[in-house]
């Protein structure tokens, strides 16, 4: 009798006591969470607030003055920094326009991480390459376009397909719809969310918007001033049940404008 294939095993992790000081100003003081294998995660907060700071500090883009991050899940993890954890923790960044060079075709884009971390040669990159725009809804004939030759929704696509490539199992994802049409943002966030049901992701995602996080994250942190103001479920959130004064004033800000009576 065969075997039965089990998936693969995923990959959590945790964030102690993160502290980023640039210039002497404190960016983030303190911060500390944990994402369990699987889990989609969100950090909300106005803007200046460090949730942006706290991800780069994740994969290594911001350094740590004290604090630390490590992978969870299983025995034997990468260290933190190392080309081994930067394989299985992968950024997909706010700007689909800047965050793709604009001088590379989709082909070249790809094909660089696999030659980074010296993965495949010849037609196994070639399979990697056409399976990573399958995932993401587009089919070969991307592979030879420039960047300017796709719409925004395209290009996030292949921000998203980059970091696929490496079959990494956490995905650190900034804003990854706030510079799309409102149109383009449900198909992103959809694509997200079922390819992080297919491959057992976690996710840990930066946003402003209460009701992106709401939609794709099962927990969330909000942030001011470079420090957590409280730990809530997306349960919690959709249904007002909050503490804090300031989570309450984001979600009255998020309520949009109301005119007021004449």
């Amino acid at each position: 009798m065969n075997a039965t294939l089990q998936p693969p095993q995923t990959i959590g992790l945790r964030a102690e006591a993160l502290r980023v000081v640039f210039d002497g100003f404190v960016a983030v003081d303190g911060v500390g969470f944990e994402v369990a294998p699987g889990e989609s995660f969100g950090i909300v907060g106005e803007s200046g607030s460090g949730k942006s700071t706290v991800l780069r500090a994740l994969c290594g883009l911001a350094p740590l003055a004290t604090g630390q991050v490590r992978l969870t899940g299983r025995e034997n993890l990468p260290a933190p920094g190392s080309k081994p954890f930067r394989r299985q923790v992968q950024m997909v960044f706010q700007d689909p326009y800047g965050s793709l060079h604009p001088r590379q075709t989709v082909d070249r884009i790809l094909a660089e991480p696999l030659a980074i971390h010296g993965i495949g040669q010849g037609d196994e990159r070639e399979a990697r390459i056409e399976r990573a725009l399958e995932e993401v809804g587009l089919g070969t004939g991307f592979r030879f376009r420039y960047p300017h030759q796709l719409s925004g929704g395209q290009r996030q696509r292949i921000a998203v397909a980059r970091a696929l490539i490496l079959e990494p199992q956490v995905l650190l994802l900034d804003e990854p719809t706030s510079a799309l049409d409102a149109s383009v943002q449900a198909e992103v966030l959809n694509l997200l969310e079922a390819l992080r049901q297919r491959h057992g992701l976690s996710f840990v995602m930066v946003s402003h918007d209460l009701a992106v996080v709401t939609h794709l994250c099962q927990r969330l942190m909000v942030m001011r001033g470079g420090r957590m103001v409280e730990m809530l479920s997306a349960a919690d959130l959709a249904a007002h049940r909050v503490q804090a004064d300031y989570t309450k004033a984001l979600m009255q800000a998020a309520a949009g404008f109301v005119r007021a009576a004449a």
